[in-house]
């Protein structure tokens, strides 16, 4: 039987939430706002579906490029190429690192 290969194949541990932070996450995380150039760290939210960027990039630094619609577009660095990584709010965490 061939294995199924969807957008969260083989991420068991990486997007399993602690026992007491299970359920959904506060509605104040989609309220939040970039501003261009600005760092974030990519924390995918998994009880949070929607905008929720590929798996690869979960625990990576950023830089805020740009919005599209909801979401933002972040500039992230994977091995020796930039990607674009668009993702709601929920799923980014501003870097105290600045």
């Amino acid at each position: 039987m061939q294995a199924s290969s969807g957008t969260r194949t083989k991420t068991r541990n990486k997007l399993k939430k602690s026992v007491r932070a299970r359920g959904l996450s506060p509605i104040t995380k989609g309220f939040q706002t970039f501003e261009a150039g600005e760092k974030v760290n990519i924390i995918i939210d998994p009880s949070i579906h929607k905008g929720m960027p590929f798996s690869r990039f979960h625990g990576l630094t950023g830089v805020v490029v740009g919005e599209r619609g909801a979401a933002y577009e972040v500039s992230v660095k994977d091995g020796n190429k930039t990607k674009m990584v668009v993702a709601r709010p929920e799923h980014l965490v501003r870097n105290v690192d600045n």
